[in-house]
């Protein structure tokens, strides 16, 4: 990979030589061109000056800044833009250390990986690396890049530093109108069933992360050049329809879950098991019981014969003595 951009992180007095790296590759995804429906021309975007009413080449199209709501452009030259006084035009300056999780999703934009520009750079380089790591924190900082100054965020990601792109603040849209007037109540039973939904889901697969939409596209186009049908495999249809019994719903998804992994076999055999050994069980207790009872009776006709020989001998014993 070429680098984008190379700059040097500050960490204290301590700098660090870099070269950042797109972690992105925009190509992979979807992409369409514009085309003439009449002709399947295609339709491009030419540059037209808005005053003169004409194509302008490349090496004539420069930067304009637009102060406010009006109508005027300042134009602004390179040279403008290298004056400008800013540390972060060749420096990550490091401003703070946060846990990850303070970081709002909503800020987090382009990636890059960072790596060392300079052999005098590795040992600095691993050092914040492993300090961040046992520490457990991101770096917060500011850089220019592609001409503009943005936040961004530093951390540790398999051997290596990787840096994420912040948005500001203040691009982050409040979100009025967005929660509804009135909130809906939900019953405890209702969250712990979508509780042991979260946890029926288990963990992402290999197919989960492939992307069916982009195979599904290049099938089409290609039986379009081939002058045929598409051809797709046959999945399962989804269920459609407004769940009114939303109780009901997550109590079927459930259900619908461990029977795609099987789960629900492996359920009833060990309840089918844990049935036989009960039965099992029980009947081994029922002839414990009756044995019990069979010679707890064995045992009763033996003392009362023992009885009825003693008192016949005591009787004998007291017929000889009268006589």
């Amino acid at each position: 990979m070429r680098p984008t951009a190379k700059f040097s992180i500050s960490f204290g007095l301590v700098t660090i030589p870099v070269a950042a790296y797109n972690a992105t590759d925009s190509s992979a995804s979807v992409s369409f061109v514009r085309i003439h429906t009449a002709d399947g021309g295609r339709v491009r975007n030419q540059p037209v000056c808005s005053l003169e009413d004409v194509e302008i080449s490349p090496d004539e199209i420069g930067r304009g800044y637009k102060p406010g709501d009006g109508d005027t452009v300042v134009p602004l030259s390179d040279e403008d833009l290298d004056a400008l006084p800013l540390p972060t035009a060749k420096t990550l300056t490091i401003l703070a250390f946060v846990a990850g999780g303070d970081i709002d999703p909503l800020q987090m934009g382009k990636g890059y990986y960072l790596g060392i520009d300079s052999p005098a750079a590795a040992k600095p380089y691993v050092l914040l690396r492993e300090a961040m790591e046992r520490h457990q924190r991101v770096g917060l900082g500011k850089i220019a890049l592609h001409g503009r100054e943005t936040l961004a965020m530093i951390r540790p990601m398999e051997g290596a530093l990787v840096m994420q792109v912040l948005l500001w603040p203040h691009q982050i849209r409040p979100m009025d109108g967005v929660l509804p007037d009135r909130q809906a109540e939900v019953a405890p039973n209702e969250v712990s069933a979508a509780e042991a939904l979260m946890d029926s889901f288990g963990e992402l697969s290999e197919d989960d992360l492939h992307d069916h939409y982009r195979e599904a596209l290049e099938e089409i186009v290609a039986a379009k050049l081939a002058h045929r049908e598409p051809e797709f495999p046959a999945g399962e249809e989804q269920p459609a329809g407004q769940v009114m019994d939303l109780m009901a719903a997550l109590q079927d998804s459930v259900r619908a879950a461990k029977r795609s992994r099987g789960e629900d076999e492996e359920a009833e055999a060990r309840s089918g098991r844990t049935t036989a050994k009960k039965s099992a069980t029980k009947k081994t207790a029922a002839k414990k019981a009756t044995a019990t009872k069979t010679a707890s009776k064995t045992t009763a006709k033996k003392a009362t014969a023992k009885k009825t020989a003693a008192a016949k001998k005591t009787a004998s014993r007291g017929g000889r003595r009268a006589g």
